[in-house]
C-alpha cells in the first residue's frame, strides 16, 4: 500500500486472547488493502490449560477457535492475498497445523502452512534445576514437577516462514508483538540489529495484540465510545521507518483516540524505557501519539537497545486444589448477612476438616461483591439490599474441597434470610491450583524450528544477544527540567477531586505484578499528576492489595507515568483467590484517590 507516496504494510489485529469475539476476523478480511491478519491467543496461563487438554487428548493442546476462523475466512484470504499469522499452536503447533491443512483440503484451497515450534523447553528442566534456577519474581526454587515450560520466542522464525511463501503461519509460544514484528522485518528487510525499527515494529504489535483495547475497549472515558456491539478491531499501516497509523474498519463501532492508544501502550509493561523482548529492548518513553483525524492516530518515536541473550520462560505447575463458591443474598443488611454467611462456612469447614484429619485450608478468602472490597479502607458504605459473597479456598487435598463444595448448599436453609442460591448451577467445581513460575534461559539453549507444509523441520538460528546488565546500564529516562519547574505546592484554593478528573488509567498483570499506566488529560495537568501521585501515596491507597514495592516510571512522550507494583495480585492468574486476579480493576481503584488541583485547571 501507499500513504503520502510512501509504501506501508497493512495489518489487522483480530484477537486479543483465546475466547475473543468472532467479529474481528469477519471485519478485517473485508478491509480494503488488508495484507496480514494477526491473532493472539496465549495469555500466560493459557499454556497450562492447553497442556492439560493435550495430556487428556494428544491431538489437542492448541486454540481450536482458530480452526473455525480459518474455515470461515480462508477462501476470502486466498482470493485477496491476505496472510494469517497466529500463536494458536499453543503447546501443540503441529496438531494445529494439521487441523488447518485438513480444513484447507476440505475447502479445495492450495495454501502453504508454516508451523513454528521449539519453544517447549521441558527437556532442559533438569539442567536448569542443577544451575539453581529460581523464579525471578519470588526467588522460589523450582518445584518438583512442571505442567508446561515455554520460552517466549521472537520474530525471526515468522520472518523466515513468510520468506518461504507461507499463507498461514502458526506458532507456539512467541512474545505477542512478534507476530507483527515478524511481518514488518519480512516486508521491509529490517536488519536484526536495527534496534529503533525493531522497537517500533514491536510497539505496533503491542498496540494491536489486545484487539479492541486499541479502539476504545477498556477506555477510561467509556461513555465516549459508541456502539460497543459492533466495536471495530484495530488496523495499522506501518511505514519503513517504523512509524504507523492506527485505525479501524469503516462503519464499525468504537473509536480510535490518541489517549486510548496511549493507555494501550502502557498496558502490561514494566519500565517503559526498558521493555524487554527477545528481539530488542524497547524504549517507549518518548513515543509520540497524535490524533490525525476521526478514528486515526499516528504513533512514532520508539527507540531500541540491543536484544538480551536470554529468553523469558513461563512455566506452570500444580500445587494443591482450589474451589470458589458464591451465594446471592437479598434483603435488608445484605452485605452484613453475606459476610457472616462466608465466615460461617469457613468456620464450619475448619471444624469438619479437623474431624476428618485433613488439616486446615492452605488459603481462604471471603469477598462480598457490593462492599467495595477492592477499595480497601477507602470503600464507601452503602445500604445495599442485594449482594454476592464469594468464598475462595485452597487445600492440598481434593477430598477436602469436595467436602467444601457440598457444604455450601447448606446456607440455603441454615443461615441468612434472602439466600437465593449460587451464581452457578450445581456444586462449585474443584480444580487444580495452577501456579506460574518465571525464569530465563540462555538463547543458545533454545532452537526455534520451522516446518513448511509437511516437510522436514528446519532450525532457525537467532542472534545471541548481549548480557542484560550491559545493555540496561545505558538506560536513563528522566523528566525534562520544565516539568519540575512547573510544579507548585498545593494551595488553599485548590479543589479536592478524584484522580480520574485529571488522568486516564489502565491496569494489567504480569504474574503477581500489576501495572497502572496513567496519562494526564492535558499537558498542563502533568505537573499536578507528578505532585499528587507519588509512590508513597499509591502504596498507602492500595495497601490492602499491594504487599510489595511500588515503582514509578516516567513516560514524558505521552504526558504519563507507569506504576509497577509487585506482590499485588495474591499470586496472580489461576493462583489468586481474588475475584480480580489479573488486576483489571486496579486502575479504577487508584483513579478514585483524591488529589488537589488548582481550580482554573479543572
Amino acid at each position: 500500500m501507499k500513504a503520502n507516496g510512501e509504501r506501508t504494510v497493512r495489518i489487522g489485529g483480530a484477537s486479543g486472547f483465546w475466547g475473543d469475539s468472532s467479529l474481528g476476523p469477519r471485519q478485517l478480511v473485508e478491509v480494503a488493502g488488508m495484507q496480514y491478519i494477526s491473532f493472539d491467543y496465549l495469555a500466560e496461563l493459557t499454556m497450562s490449560i492447553l497442556a492439560s487438554a493435550k495430556a487428556k487428548k494428544p491431538e489437542l493442546g492448541y486454540a481450536t477457535d482458530f480452526v473455525e476462523v480459518v474455515r470461515e475466512i480462508l477462501p476470502a484470504c486466498v482470493q485477496r492475498g491476505i496472510t494469517l499469522v497466529c500463536n494458536a499452536g499453543g503447546v501443540n503447533p503441529s496438531a494445529c497445523g494439521a487441523a488447518v491443512r485438513h480444513i484447507a483440503a476440505e475447502l479445495g484451497l492450495n495454501v502453504r502452512i508454516a508451523v513454528i515450534d521449539g519453544d517447549d523447553i521441558m527437556s532442559h528442566i533438569p539442567a536448569l534445576r542443577e544451575r539453581g534456577t529460581s523464579d525471578f519474581y519470588t526467588g522460589r526454587p523450582m518445584p518438583e514437577r512442571f505442567g508446561s515450560a515455554n520460552a517466549y520466542l521472537g520474530a525471526l522464525p515468522i520472518t523466515r516462514a513468510l520468506a518461504q511463501g507461507a499463507n498461514v503461519v502458526i506458532t507456539g509460544r512467541v512474545v505477542d508483538s512478534a507476530m507483527v514484528l515478524g511481518v514488518l522485518i519480512h516486508e521491509f528487510g529490517w536488519a536484526m540489529d536495527d534496534w529503533d525499527r525493531l522497537a517500533a515494529g514491536s510497539l505496533a504489535g503491542h498496540i494491536i495484540e489486545c484487539g479492541c483495547q486499541a479502539t476504545g475497549g477498556l477506555y477510561t472515558d467509556w461513555n465516549q465510545i459508541p456502539n460497543w456491539d459492533s466495536i471495530g478491531y484495530p488496523v495499522i499501516d506501518c511505514a519503513a521507518n517504523g512509524s504507523f497509523t492506527v485505525s479501524k474498519p469503516m462503519g464499525s463501532g468504537g473509536a480510535v483516540l490518541e489517549q486510548a492508544v496511549a493507555e494501550q501502550m502502557l498496558y502490561e509493561i514494566g519500565d517503559p524505557s526498558a521493555y524487554l523482548l527477545p528481539d530488542v529492548i524497547c524504549d517507549f518513553s518518548e513515543v509520540m501519539i497524535e490524533q490525525l483525524g476521526t478514528d486515526m492516530v499516528r504513533v512514532s518515536g520508539a527507540r531500541g537497545l540491543p536484544a538480551p541473550n536470554e529468553y523469558k520462560v513461563s512455566a506452570t505447575y500444580a500445587e494443591g486444589f482450589a474451589c470458589v463458591a458464591t451465594l446471592i443474598i437479598v434483603g435488608f443488611d445484605a452485605v452484613a448477612k453475606a459476610r457472616r454467611s462466608g465466615e460461617a462456612l469457613i468456620s464450619r469447614m475448619k471444624a469438619l476438616l479437623a474431624v476428618k484429619g485433613l488439616g486446615n485450608f492452605s488459603a481462604s478468602r471471603i469477598e462480598v461483591i457490593g462492599e467495595e472490597s477492592p477499595y480497601g479502607a477507602s470503600a464507601r458504605q452503602h445500604d445495599l439490599r442485594e449482594s454476592v459473597v464469594r468464598i475462595a479456598v485452597r487445600h492440598p487435598s481434593k477430598q477436602a474441597l469436595e467436602l467444601f463444595a457440598r457444604e455450601v448448599s447448606a446456607a440455603g436453609t441454615s443461615w441468612s434470610p434472602g439466600t437465593t442460591g449460587s451464581m452457578s448451577a450445581g456444586r462449585p467445581a474443584v480444580s487444580p491450583s495452577i501456579r506460574l513460575f518465571s525464569f530465563t534461559i540462555p538463547k543458545t539453549w533454545v532452537m526455534p524450528r520451522l516446518t513448511m507444509d509437511e516437510a522436514t523441520p528446519l532450525d532457525v538460528p537467532v542472534p545471541a544477544g548481549l548480557p542484560l546488565f550491559e545493555t540496561l546500564q545505558s538506560v536513563h529516562t528522566n523528566w525534562p527540567a520544565p516539568y519540575f519547574e512547573k510544579q507548585t505546592p498545593a494551595g488553599p484554593d485548590d479543589a479536592e477531586v478524584p484522580l480520574i478528573r485529571i488522568a486516564l488509567g489502565r491496569s494489567g498483570d504480569k504474574g503477581d505484578t500489576s501495572n497502572i499506566g496513567l496519562i494526564a488529560r492535558t499537558p498542563q495537568l502533568l505537573p499536578i499528576l507528578l505532585r499528587e501521585v507519588t509512590t508513597k501515596r499509591v502504596h498507602t491507597w492500595l495497601a490492602h492489595a499491594v504487599s510489595g514495592t511500588v515503582t514509578l516510571h516516567p513516560v514524558p512522550g505521552i504526558n504519563g507515568i507507569n506504576l509497577v507494583m509487585t506482590r499485588a495480585l495474591d499470586g496472580g492468574g489461576m493462583t489468586s483467590l481474588r475475584y480480580d486476579p489479573l488486576g483489571k480493576s486496579m486502575a479504577q481503584v487508584l483513579l478514585a484517590m483524591p488529589v488537589r488541583v488548582p481550580r482554573h485547571l479543572l
